[in-house]
């Protein structure tokens, strides 16, 4: 009974892949905030090193991955791939659960593997400074991690509630070197100008994106990094996937369906768009399933239409499902998964029906996560927690349905962390929440942009 799949450095991938040179109906492209009119690849150029817009933008089904970013992988790429055995057991489901492992990277989630290609660049570019906004701190450390490899100055925005609740993730940024804000801060413009508004505002990503990205276009020596949601971003991430595949021929099987929590798109991205490839080429029907907090259900309940990435509208305007650029979603503890919009790419494979999407509420996730610590013994993150709950429900239809299906999921980080989000589980603090319908029409309302048809 095989357990572990493990590979060796060598299974390393050494491109990634480019999911835009297989898709039916490619992306929208973004538009001038302004004008309205479609963009160049100029337009990322104060925020971005050249060579990550030019993997925004290529039509490459593989881009290379550099020797020396593979080499820093190596810390602690290729990751482990388990079978769930006692999770299985717990549920009592003839599914077969697998989970890709994630945690055991530097800072403990899947977040470095585009942290230390976007540090790359920027270094081959001679930058000296990255700004980044960051939710529950996975990122941040990430990043942080990554700037001080290459010599790089880090300031990262956290959004304030997570700042709170998560105080240890803000000292892993501060002993790689980083300077952390809470964020809406009163270091920035936007920053000052929300909490004129709201003195106590707990933050959401789109603020902390704003606040970050001010900084960058206002110092020439400073470019931006952003932790999901850009096509770059879930470039860099298939390596999960492809490592997966392997591991999965190892096991002698092929998953029936893919899991992965969904906050921007980069944690779903990088397990499923590989399989999704196979789905492409080689006619497979792999359901790929993203899992998100109904406090922040963009891909369950949102629109498909064009929005800012960010709170103060200073992003071009994406094609995405969004719940409105100022929707604030409620204080809950997957802080990661609080982002009022999906990546591009996600969002144009949910509108082709190529992917699916679920939402779980918030004491339904750590439900899930006690019950898999449990049996499993690693004590997933918030985030990670959602895809969980996802895999229960679909265990639990193969159970009722006599289907011995092959689930795999990514544990995209441990929970190490979060002890206080367990701990406000246990003390009954956390309760059910799901937006409401009005909610959500009021923030879509304030936008200008149509629905797209």
């Amino acid at each position: 009974m095989q357990r572990k799949f493990l590979l060796s450095e060598n299974d390393i991938p050494e491109n990634w892949y480019n999911i835009i040179a297989d898709m039916p109906n490619k992306p929208l492209p973004p538009l001038h905030p302004g004008t309205k009119e479609p963009i160049g690849p100029e337009a990322l150029a104060p925020l971005f090193p050249m060579e990550l817009i030019k993997q925004e933008v290529t039509p490459d089904k593989w881009v290379q991955i550099p020797d020396e970013v593979r080499n820093i992988y190596s810390l602690w790429r290729p990751t482990p791939l388990y079978r769930a055995y006692n999770f299985e057991k717990l549920l009592d489901t003839p599914a077969k659960i697998y989970y890709k492992y994630e945690g055991v990277s530097p800072s403990g989630s899947h977040k470095p593997n585009t942290a230390v290609p976007q540090a790359y660049y920027n270094k081959q570019e001679g930058i000296k400074k990255i700004t980044t906004e960051t939710g529950a701190g996975q990122w941040g450390s990430a990043l942080s991690f990554a700037c001080k490899h290459f010599g790089i100055e880090c300031e990262v925005f956290m959004v304030k509630l997570s700042y709170e609740h998560k105080p240890y993730r803000k000292v892993m940024m501060n002993t790689w070197g980083a300077t952390v804000h809470a964020s809406p801060s009163t270091t920035t413009e936007i920053g000052k100008k929300i909490l004129a508004e709201d003195p106590n505002a707990t933050g959401s990503l789109g603020i902390a994106i704003s606040e970050a990205v001010e900084r960058a276009a206002t110092n020439d020596d400073t470019k931006y990094a952003l932790g999901s949601v850009l096509n770059h971003v879930k470039l860099h991430q298939t390596v999960i996937g492809q490592e997966a595949i392997k591991q999965m021929e190892m096991a002698g099987e092929m998953p029936d369906i893919v899991v992965a929590p969904f906050g921007g798109g980069s944690n779903f991205a990088g397990l499923s768009f590989p399989f999704l490839r196979l789905n492409f080429d080689e006619g497979k029907n792999i359901r790929c399933i993203a899992s998100e907090p109904s406090s922040c259900p963009k891909l369950t309940r949102g629109q498909f239409r064009y929005d800012f990435g960010d709170t103060g509208g200073m992003t071009p305007l994406l094609p995405m499902y969004t719940l409105g650029h100022d929707f604030v979603p409620a204080p809950i503890h997957a802080g990661g998964l609080r982002y009022h919009g999906a990546g591009v790419i996600v969002s144009q494979l949910l509108r082709d029906k190529l992917i699916e999407a679920r939402a779980h509420d918030n004491v339904e996730v750590f439900e899930a996560g006690v019950k898999f610590a449990q049996a499993e013994g690693i004590i997933p993150a918030p985030e990670a927690t959602h895809g969980i709950a996802t895999v229960i429900a679909e265990a639990e239809r193969c159970k009722r349905e006599g289907k011995s299906e092959v689930i795999l999921f990514n544990l995209c980080g441990h929970g190490n962390f979060d002890m206080k989000a367990y701990q406000d589980y246990f003390d009954g603090k956390i309760v059910r929440h799901e937006v409401t319908e009005e909610e959500i029409k009021a923030s879509l309302a304030r936008l200008d942009t149509p629905e797209i048809p």
